[in-house]
């Protein structure tokens, strides 16, 4: 940490950061993937739902509702991966040592590259599909353009989460050791 004043708020979000009451949440690898896959599905849901009350032509309220709930274990979700992570990505950079600047740089970096290819997927899969169908589809291009935002939005915490280490074990004492 630098030596920055640390404000009540930083040490407020510190403090949340690593508390370690939610550990068996993230304890492993398998679990920490777990939260991860659970985090993009219920994304990926929500915006299905989103796009699906947008795009229909009744606008039923029924998906509205269903994001409502969705957002619960989303919110969990994105908890469970803050915590694995000792919030790299909530933290401000003032808070951070530099083996987490570090990296947080390196996450950042991975996750542009990333959604630069995904926006580049998009763009290309609208010109093609606008091509076949004679013009642009206006329908889905604001849909799927929010969908990429989105996606670049949570894609550091997913790579964040992806990359978060396991925490070294506590070193037992030998037996016989004082």
């Amino acid at each position: 940490m630098t030596t920055t004043r640390l404000t009540r708020y930083d040490r407020s979000m510190l403090r949340l950061m690593n508390d370690r009451r939610g550990q068996a949440w993230y304890a492993t690898a398998a679990r920490r993937r777990l939260a991860v896959a659970a985090h993009i599905t219920l994304t990926v849901a929500i915006g299905a739902l989103m796009t699906h009350f947008f795009l229909a032509k009744g606008e039923p309220l029924w998906p509205v509702a269903a994001m409502a709930v969705l957002l619960l274990p989303w919110m969990v979700a994105t908890g469970v991966i803050n915590g694995a992570t000792r919030g790299l990505l909530e933290l401000r950079e003032h808070v951070l040592d530099e083996r987490q600047s570090a990296e947080r740089s390196r996450v950042l970096a991975r996750a542009h590259r990333m959604t630069t290819l995904l926006l580049a997927a998009a763009a290309i899969a609208l010109l093609i599909t606008g091509g076949a169908a004679g013009d642009a589809p206006k329908a889905y291009a604001a849909p799927l353009l929010i969908a990429v935002l989105v996606v670049h939005w949570v894609m550091p915490l997913w790579v964040a989460g992806l990359r978060a280490q396991d925490e070294p074990a506590d070193e037992a004492p030998e037996p016989g050791a004082l």
